[in-house]
């Protein structure tokens, strides 16, 4: 059979253990190449950069993007 409570909680001992369950605030940091707000060990969308190196081609996608506006 499965164990079932003996006594019931308080509602102040309830609340301590939910407060302990919560959702944190993503930390973020400053992109050394643009100073945008970025997720640590992430790409910035804003520039393309990670650790100082290039990784994505913003200016390719800006680019193909201007182009499919036009077309429509």
């Amino acid at each position: 059979m499965p164990q079932e409570p003996k006594k019931r909680h308080s509602r102040a001992r309830q609340g301590k253990r939910r407060a302990a369950i919560r959702l944190a605030v993503a930390k973020t940091i400053l992109c050394p190449n643009c100073q945008a707000p970025i997720l640590s060990h992430k790409i910035c969308k804003h520039c393309g950069y990670y650790k100082g190196k290039m990784v994505l081609d913003l200016t390719k996608k800006a680019k193909k993007e201007e182009e499919k506006k036009k077309a429509e």
